[in-house]
Order: structure tokens, then sequence, then C-alpha cells
């Protein structure tokens, strides 16, 4: 076959490398060409898809000479894919399988020898390799060339789910390529890949119905070049077919402006959200909350408003890569947002998912087997909408972005397939055995259990410095997804790339992409503006599907003059962001959990200097007293939608913005401490602290991430019943307790 010139793509990106690739070694290579393939989402999804090289290696007991296949192993993905993220395993043992197989009792009956055989790949396991091995590892051994690309690209997987697949396949490659019926990949598939490879020799590849692409060579850059070859030219021939204004029998819905967009999905997101949420999952006692991803780029749109999408979207999806992520179908609500409200929208949503549920269950009870895993979670992973586009929910955001982005692809693959024919999904009972096999059900069962706050969305106000900034990384390691806020965004900023750094990926800035997010996202904040409140409850809305808890570090503290007064100004400063900017994150978050009905918690940080009179901090003291009180009155006012709990530290100096080098010398001289201009401000910090920690009686200081770890600790379960309360976290300073 003619393999295009790197110039020539389209439709694919041509990225190979010789100076690059001639600096690795053969295995190094391989992860080289699958970062390349996976790296291309017109080629296969995250996650999906595989690549192989066999090679030649030393054994290590015998020192001789072997061949080993290198293949992608079970959970990684191409883009990202390491050396480890490959299993290895020697050829003449997974080769001696096939005798395995065909001595089998059940040989040919699908789930107990495809289980037996999987049961087998550890035994071919070359120097000891811990990756597993994936299903579609016969798919790349029996397969008589030393490398093998299998790709979900979206044009040819438009074909293979098309009614006039195989007839296309033949048009479009001749025979260069055969076309196999849909088959359900595992051992058996990879031994009619190789009978078909024996009985059409010169073939380069294969069109797998309802499924995806593989093909191969003897070497890694043509088998990386012969790829982008079958995929463009897949491409060309939809392009040249393409229905343009008519695709999906053309716009049904007109759409709303993206200002209207954008209001109506601030509106309808926490609602919908609690409406997935509410129904408790089998054997558990709590709500299984859902992250959102909401998509509205023009094709998703095109396909939400046209004619065909609320049949095609009954169909669902036929790769099985993306029915894994999107269920047997998505759901689809009937509205238009011309002509009806967001009430009518609700109505609709409401009796849609209940529907939803029902069909499902249904589904279930039709198509289980004997020995098939209890029912999964039965609410849609995917909704569709017209005007406003696609929302995909996952137990996190990465699951959910993922989730979104493997319907995208459906859509493509519909659109393709429509436009040469008519578009035909995998039948249900095939999707069931997928979505229930024992092997998938097995690997959720080795999962580690969910974190303490996994599925929650916590917003943490003052996160830019102090103890917000060890609150975001405490409630992070606990799962949370965090929107971290400050009046300065830069710190906000820096303490979300650090978290999405070190749990995940996705950016971390506020911006017209933002529902793209990672693990954390930065948000600006006034807590004295109520627009300014609201526009950063409307960025965590439209990030996460809505907010779940809200710790409120950030406070103010002015340094008195040497009278001991604070100005007018001061004092107005003081209680407009240390009290009534709690009251007012409260009040705009109020009709936000209201609309969730999913439990939540505020926790406000106040101070013990809130019920211990002294000198020289009046407006501080007196702004910090209202605030405990502001805990009393928001528990009764927020019930039973949240709780509200108060944190009261004693003097936090580490890391705290309320102490700037003038406060820390300031306290210095007032407590009668010596001390040198000329020392740093990190080593004044650490003697006043020091001094502090001498007057409590554990003698201990007191450090931001000590406030951190019971902010942490309030909004979880173990406090489930606790509301009203102020803690005191001080080390045991006398004058705060209660009289």
């Amino acid at each position: 076959m003619q393999l295009f010139k790197p110039s020539e793509y389209r439709h694919v990106n041509y990225l190979w490398d010789d100076a690059q690739a001639a600096t690795l070694d053969a295995v190094d290579r391989l992860v080289y060409r699958s970062n390349l393939l996976g790296g291309d989402r017109r080629i296969t999804n995250t996650g999906g898809g595989n690549t192989s090289s066999k090679i030649w290696q030393t054994d290590p007991l015998t020192g001789a000479d072997v061949d080993v296949m290198f293949v992608k192993g079970s959970g990684g993905d191409l883009r990202t894919a390491k050396r480890d993220n490959f299993a290895s395993l020697y050829m003449d043992k997974v080769m001696r399988l096939q005798n395995l197989y065909n001595a089998a009792e059940t040989k040919g009956v699908k789930t107990p020898i495809e289980d037996e055989m999987v049961a087998m790949y550890p035994h071919c396991v070359f120097n000891l390799n811990p990756r597993a091995s994936s299903i579609d590892t016969p798919l790349h051994a029996f397969i008589p060339y030393r490398h093998v690309d299998h790709t979900h690209p979206n044009a040819v997987i438009a074909i293979a789910t098309s009614s006039k697949g195989q007839a296309l396949t033949q048009e479009i490659y001749g025979d260069a390529v055969l076309w196999l019926d849909w088959q359900r990949p595992g051992f058996d598939l990879g031994l009619v890949l190789q009978e078909a490879i024996a009985a059409n020799p010169g073939i380069v590849g294969i069109v797998l119905g309802g499924h995806g692409l593989i093909n191969w060579a003897d070497n890694d850059k043509t088998c990386y070049e012969l790829s982008l070859t079958l995929i463009e030219m897949a491409a060309r021939y939809l392009a040249q077919s393409d229905r343009g204004a008519a695709t999906f029998g053309g716009a049904k819905f007109a759409n709303p402006t993206d200002e209207e967009r954008q209001a109506l999905l601030v509106e309808l997101l926490p609602t919908l959200r609690g409406l997935i949420s509410n129904e408790k999952p089998p054997v558990s006692t709590r709500r299984n909350r859902f992250i959102g991803t909401v998509q509205y780029d023009d094709d998703i749109l095109t396909f939400v408003n046209s004619a065909d999408g609320a049949r095609l979207a009954e169909l669902g999806t036929s790769c099985p890569d993306h029915f894994l992520r999107t269920k047997i179908k998505p759901l689809y609500i009937d509205w238009n947002p011309r002509a009806e409200d967001m009430a009518a929208l609700l109505d609709k949503l409401a009796s849609g998912i209940e529907q939803y549920r029902a069909d499902y269950r249904a589904y279930y009870e039709a198509c289980k087997r004997a020995d098939s895993p209890p029912i999964r979670d039965p609410n849609p992973t995917v909704i569709l909408l017209p005007g406003l586009g696609m929302i995909a929910f996952g137990k996190n955001k990465s699951e959910s972005r993922v989730t979104a982005e493997f319907y995208s692809c459906a859509v493509a693959v519909m659109r393709g397939a429509e436009a040469v024919g008519e578009y035909v999904a995998l039948p249900p009972q095939e999707a069931f055995d997928i979505e229930y096999w024992a092997l998938e059900a097995a690997k959720l069962r080795r999962m580690p259990p969910e974190n303490e706050l996994a599925r929650k969305v916590v917003l943490v106000v003052g996160a830019g410095s102090g103890i917000g900034v060890e609150t975001a990384k405490r409630v992070a390691a606990e799962g949370a997804h965090v929107v971290c806020a400050d009046r300065n965004v830069d710190g906000a900023n820096k303490t979300t790339e650090a978290l999405t750094e070190k749990y995940g990926q996705g950016i971390g800035v506020a911006g017209s992409d933002i529902s793209r997010c990672g693990p954390a996202i930065g948000l600006s904040v006034d807590v004295t503006d109520a627009d300014s409140v609201q526009a950063m409850l409307e960025g965590a809305i439209l990030a996460y599907g809505g907010v779940d808890d809200i710790i409120v570090t950030a406070g103010v503290f002015f340094t008195p003059d040497a009278e001991g007064r604070n100005t007018a100004e001061q004092w107005r400063a003081s209680f407009d962001v240390n009290v009534r900017g709690g009251y007012v994150i409260a009040d705009c978050a109020r009709p936000l959990w209201a609309a969730q009905g999913l439990p939540a918690s505020l926790v406000l940080t106040t101070s013990v200097n809130a019920v211990v009179a002294k000198q020289g901090t009046i407006a501080y003291d007196t702004s910090k007293a209202a605030a405990n009180h502001l805990v009393r009155e928001l528990a009764i006012e927020l019930a039973p939608l949240a709780r509200v709990n108060g944190l009261a530290p004693a003097t936090v100096v580490k890391g705290s913005s309320m102490f700037p080098r003038d406060r820390v010398i300031n306290s210095l001289k007032k407590y009668n401490l010596a001390f040198s201009e000329d020392e740093d401000t990190e080593t004044l910090r650490n003697r006043l602290a020091d001094f502090y920690a001498r007057r409590t009686l554990t003698q201990s200081a007191i450090g931001p991430e000590d406030q951190a770890e019971v902010a942490y600790l309030l909004i979880t379960d173990a406090f489930s019943k606790t509301t009203g309360q102020v803690i005191n976290v001080d080390g045991g300073l006398s004058e705060g307790f209660l009289r």
C-alpha cells in the first residue's frame, strides 16, 4: 500500500521524528510510537487502543536471546504511557496457549474460556514484569508481524458502525484491508485475526466491525505511518460524503446566546447534580455524588439540536471503549431552549432520569446471566440538552471529562456513519456482556476504597496563603475537588497548580474552557462583594456541577497605632471581611445548596481572641466575637440544608498573610522579646511562634496544618451531627476556656 507523505496528512498529525527515534532503544521506540498515536484524540481516546512490538531480549535466567512481546498493559493510556505501562510476555509461551484453548471443553463459549485464558497470561510474563496484560493481548500476539497498532479512530469506527461497513471497507482500501464482523475482544478474536491474515496474504490491516482498526508492519516507523495512512483514507472518504447543514437531519432547535447558555447552566447544574446524586447506590448508606463536565462546542451543539439527535442518542454507542464510559445510551431531553423555560426543563429532567433508571434496570434484568455481577449505578453518565450541549458525570473530574471525550467521539462516529449509510449500535446483549464482564467487575473490586471526600467539591476561601493553603492540601489529599479562592488570585492559582500537578491533569485557571479543569481550580473573590462571591460560585458550578462544602479561612488584621487604636476604616474593614464576608458567602450559597438537596457544610474561621479580652487588638477581637455568634446564627438559618461550625485558632504565625514583618516586630516589642532588625522575617516569626507555644498547656506551636486538620474533620461524616459549634485549636489556652 502506498503511504502518504508527512506533508500530505489533513485529518491526522504526522509527528514522527527520526532524530529523536534514533536515540531510543526498541522498547522506548514503542513508547514513543504509542505517545504519538495517543496524543491525537482523532486516533484513539483516553485509555483506549493498544500497541505492541516483538523485541529480542536476553533471558535473565538462561542468558539466551528470547522473543518478547511488549504490549500496552491493562489500564494504561497511549498518550501518557511510560515504559512501565507495557506488559512483557515470552512469545513462545503465549503461542503455546493456543493448545490450551483448543483443548478446552468450553472452546468458543465466550465468557468461561476467555476468563480462563486471561488467567494464563501471568504464566507467560518476561522478567517478572508486574504490569497486567490486557484482554487484547492475543490480538497482538497472533498477528505474525513485529509491530501492531490497534486504535479507535473516529473515522474508521464510523465505517465500522455503518450499515454499509463491509462494502465501504472494500471501496476505501481495496484488497489491502479486510473487514471482520463484530466480535468481543479476547483470545478467540486473536485466533480469528491469525486465520484471516493467513487466508489473505498481503493485507496490511483489518477493520473490526463496531470496534476499530488494527494494522501491522515489520518496521515500527512503517507501522506508525500505516496507521496514519489508513485513518487519513477513511477520514477523506467521510469528508467527501459529509452532509454539511443537513448533518443529523438538519437543525431542529436554535441555540441561545452564549450569555444565556451560561446563565441557564449555572441555574441548572446544581439541581441536575442533586437529581442524579440523590439515589443511594446498592449496599451503601452514602449518597453517590457525581462530578460534572459541560461541553458545548459546535459539534456537540449540532448533534443535540438536530432532528435526528433523539433517535441516534437512543441507539447508544458501539465501540467498546466508548460504551464502558457512556453506558448503554445517554439521556436525551427533548427541550426547546427558545420556547420552554427552566421549570419545564427541570420537570423533563426529573421524569427523564427516573425513566432512564427504570430502563437501565430493565436492560440489566433482560441481559443478566447466572453469574453476572450485581447491577451498577443506574444513573445516566451523559445527558444531552438542546441548546446547552452535553453534561457528563463521573465519580471524579477525570472520569467525567473522559466520559465527555468519549461521547464526543461517539458523535463524530455517528456523523460519519450516517453520512455514508446508517449508524448501527452494539446489540444490547453484547453491550451488557462487556459492561458486566466478570474481569471488569474483578478490576473494580481491586480498586482501593474511595477517600473520605471523594466525589465532593470543597470551596476554600483564603486558599492563597496560610491556613487556606494547608486546608486546600488537606482536603485534596482526601479526594476532594478543590476550588481555591482568594482575593489574591495569584496565590490561589499557585495553590491550584500544586494540587493539579500532584493529583491530576487539567487546566487550573478560570476561563472560557473552565469545565476542562482538573482536580482543583483557582478563582478570584472579594468576600465583601456579593457579586464577586456569586461569580466565584458560578465558576465552581461550571467547573464541577456544584459545591458541597465551604471552608472560609480569609480574614484581616490591622496593626493598631502606637496608642493601640484602629482607624474607622480599619474597623469597617475588620467587620466587612471577618463577619459580613462569612454571611455573604452563606447567603449566596444557600440557593445552590437548596437546589442540590445534598448534605452540605460551612466552616468559618474565627479566633480564640473572640473570647479573650485584651488590650491593643479591639477591632480584630470584637469582629471575631461577632463571627463566633454568626456561626450559631447561620447554623439555625441554614438548617437542615447545611451544617455550620467554626474553627477558632490561636495565633498562627507561620505562612499567614495576617503576619507581615511589621506586625511580627510589633508583637515582639509588645511581649519584650529580644530581636534584631537584621534578622530575616522567618526567624522573627519562629521566635514569636515559640513564645506563643510556651503560653499553651500543650507547650506546642500552632501551625496552619493544625487548623487545616480540624477544618477537614468538620466537613466529614465524623461530624455529621455537629452544627453551631466553635472548636478552639489553640494548644490549650486557659483564657479561652468557656465560662
